[in-house]
């Protein structure tokens, strides 16, 4: 049988593209030859990765060429297919293997399939759960042996060949005679139909476990996809409830950026926030925790929340929250669901606790997991393989997943698929457990093009609100920007939900008029946006407030100056050179500025005066600057997203390839070899010129831009300036070579 570099050498140039697009590791850094690429399709690390993307029946496949020693010896496709079972079919076990041998996990025909030695590395210890095979133990001798057991050892055989063949126990200290023997695992190992593995530990011999599993030597194994039960809805039922939770979430959001920017909580030693913020802000906004912790974790990954500086940090709304919250519902919603989709984070783990028993925070370290994209991504994809409409329940969805890739995603890969799930029906992604159309677009086009989908499935803004006898508002769906905006100022919202209910009190009237507005203005409102007659109770209360607003006058003033002599206060007033400060008399012996405290005094000392500062507590102020100090703590660069290689540049790697075998098989006549570290200059221009004139073929060590060092044979063309001008003799492409990055050269023999 061939060699695993001489079957990848026999492989088509498509082939080995497929391969390298499949397995991207096998291409960095650029191996040199077919040689250096078999090298690494057998590392073990490599193979691991290959398999994280298997299903369950090519993985099952694989173990089973492990359990019939390929890594050793060929066997043919027969042998694997009769291990897989009777409900496995030849073609459905060529069809998996050929999926291997694209990947080059295995390679040869299906008479003679090979596995490198690092597969049985990288799977689990014991493949298809079936331990070691026992040296004394036949396949018949098994199954008369598991005919004669009692009830006790054969109850004892079926657990162990029905999971893992190990089992801890503690006689297995001592080995016993049969007739000494007083319980089923001292019998079985006296017997020989159990191995001991240490003084704790039995195992069942592999002989044993097919013996019972008979037909299905592998166990259950699924030669399909599981099919589940769809879920079938009208795609615009879908996107019109995906709009209402998205408007929801909308809602939330900025009653989460308006509560932290009055009352901001403090950033944990730890990093994240609190137990006791989370429960506040959780009751001020009226949501429960775990989904305050998803807003959390998504205002902060839209840049819409940040820690402060200082020597006491707190979670603050950014500059950018304000422009957030002036865009439009569909823009918002956009931005949110695309820092979701590309959060390196789970929030799903809010709550849990780690391996030390300490809770985990919304926005701490803990929940960083830089595979979580890529992940949410890929249970997405599923429903969007599925027609519009139709949806799977996440325990359908994760069955079909663990299907489909039961290497990835760990012990967590199930709840990755819920918790990814209702994320998304919580940010309108998917709804109904259908993917909503904003949400495939937001997949295949980004956040832009999915706002105006989204902007297509929001109910239209109204432009009126029903005004009821008890002083309350209704608002019986979303309303127009400028409409909102006002509700919000004069009246509170009790009630949120598909209608939103207000109320109207002196408190939101008040607030109204300290923006600005008059009764007038108020009266006017309500006439105009009502659909129902204002009632008089509610005009009686506008006029009330507005009649006793605004009798006593603040203001503010950022400096002071008083003095026990009013004369002294005239003379500064009188003084051109005040008048930039802007100073104004209150009383007496008191005037104000609106400028700094130490502005105030500077320009009062430049003008001939002695003032002297004051605090609050009436001390004596010293206003001297200190010096600035920044904290040396500086946070890491984040690394960059290594970019896939284009199929053009997998097309130069495998034509580099071919190139590198070329040249070793070459066989070589006179040389320049290097004597310390690279040839003699002299002797290789002559060579290279004798080359060109007798158009002979050469062979050059050459070192790429990279510093990767490869073989190549080449026809000289011309030598000159620095360059060996030469042809590829099997594609005819000319290229440059600079001769500084030629080590070795040899005229290849007719």
């Amino acid at each position: 049988m061939s060699s695993l570099a001489d079957w990848l050498r026999a492989r088509s140039d498509e082939q080995l593209v497929a391969l390298l697009r499949a397995r991207p590791d096998l291409a960095t850094p650029p191996p040199a030859d077919t040689s250096v690429l078999a090298t690494r399709v057998g590392v073990r690390s490599s193979v691991a990765r290959a398999c994280e993307d298997l299903d369950s029946f090519t993985l099952a496949t694989l173990e089973a060429l492990v359990l019939l020693d390929a890594d050793d010896a060929p066997v043919p496709l027969d042998a694997v297919t009769e291990l897989l079972g009777r409900d496995v079919t030849v073609e459905r076990a060529r069809r998996s293997v050929a999926q291997l041998r694209d990947l080059a996990l295995t390679w040869g025909e299906d008479s003679e399939l090979a596995v490198a030695p690092a597969a049985r590395e990288a799977l689990p210890t014991f493949p298809a759960g079936l331990g070691r095979a026992a040296d004394h133990l036949t396949g018949a001798a098994a199954k008369a042996a598991l005919a004669e057991l009692d009830k006790e050892e054969r109850r004892l055989v079926d657990k162990l060949a029905g999971g893992a063949p190990i089992g801890r126990t503690k006689d297995a200290a001592k080995q016993v005679p049969l007739e000494q023997a007083t319980n089923p695992v001292q019998r079985l190992l006296a017997k020989g139909l159990l191995l001991r593995r240490d003084a704790e530990t039995v195992e069942l011999p592999r002989q044993l476990a097919l013996a019972v599993r008979g037909d299905r030597p592998m166990g259950a194994v699924e030669p399909d996809e599981p099919v589940p039960d769809l879920t079938g809805t009208d795609q615009s039922t879908v996107d019109k409830t995906a709009g209402g939770e998205a408007l929801e979430l909308l809602r939330h959001v900025e009653g989460l950026l308006n509560t932290w920017g009055e009352e901001p909580p403090d950033v944990l030693r730890s990093g994240g926030v609190g137990v006791r913020d989370l429960r506040r802000t959780a009751k001020a906004i009226d949501v429960d925790e775990n989904r305050l912790g998803l807003l959390v974790e998504l205002a902060t990954a839209a840049n819409l929340l940040a820690s402060s500086d200082g020597a006491a940090p707190q979670w603050v709304p950014t500059i950018e929250s304000d422009t957030w919250l002036a865009a439009p519902p569909e823009q918002r919603w956009a931005t949110l669901a695309q820092a979701w989709l590309d959060l390196p984070r789970l929030p799903g783990l809010i709550g849990a606790r780690d391996e030390k028993d300490r809770l985990l925070n919304p926005l701490s370290e803990d929940l960083r997991r830089p595979l979580a994209p890529k992940d949410r991504r890929r249970i997405l994809d599923y429903l969007d393989e599925l027609p519009g409409g139709y949806g799977a329940r996440p325990d359908d969805v994760a069955a079909v997943l663990g299907w489909r890739a039961p290497r990835r995603g760990g012990r967590l890969r199930d709840d990755l698929v819920r918790w990814t799930l209702a994320e998304a029906t919580t940010l309108g992604i998917v709804a109904l457990h259908a993917m909503t159309t904003a949400g495939r677009v937001l997949l295949a086009d980004g956040s832009a093009e999915a706002a105006r989908q989204l902007a297509l499935a929001l109910p239209e803004p109204l432009d009126h609100v029903l005004v009821q006898a008890d002083l309350t508002v209704v608002a019986p769906g979303r309303l127009e920007p400028e409409l909102a905006i006002e509700m919000k100022l004069v009246a509170d919202v009790e009630s949120a939900g598909s209608a939103t209910v207000y109320r109207i009190s002196d408190g939101s009237i008040r607030r109204a008029l300290d923006t600005g507005y008059t009764a007038d203005d108020l009266h006017a409102l309500f006439r105009t946006r009502s659909r129902t007659p204002v009632p008089q109770s509610l005009t009686y209360l506008i006029d009330d407030v507005a009649r006793r607003h605004g009798l006593l006058r603040a203001g503010t003033a950022a400096a002071f100056l008083r003095c026990d002599d009013p004369l002294l206060l005239a003379e500064i007033l009188a003084k051109p050179e005040t008048e930039e400060l802007e100073l104004r008399r209150i009383a007496p012996t008191v005037l104000v500025s609106p400028l700094p405290l130490a502005d105030v005094v500077a320009e009062l000392r430049a003008a001939g005066f002695a003032p002297v500062a004051e605090g609050p507590d009436g001390n004596v102020l010293d206003l001297r600057e200190s010096g600035r100090r920044v904290r040396g703590k500086s946070r890491p660069a984040q690394p960059a997203a290594i970019a896939a290689p284009s199929e053009e540049q997998l097309g130069e790697l495998v034509a580099h390839l071919r190139a590198g075998d070329r040249a070793g098989a070459a066989r070589r006549g006179s040389t320049v070899r290097p004597e310390r570290g690279r040839p003699s200059a002299e002797a290789t221009l002559q060579l290279l010129r004798d080359a060109a004139q007798q158009r002979r073929s050469v062979w050059l060590g050459f070192v790429d831009t990279h510093g990767v060092r490869s073989q190549r044979v080449v026809r000289p063309v011309s030598v000159g300036g620095g360059i060996l001008q030469g042809f590829d003799p099997s594609s005819e492409e000319l290229g440059n070579f600079p001769l500084h990055r030629i080590m070795s050269v040899a005229l290849v023999e007719d």
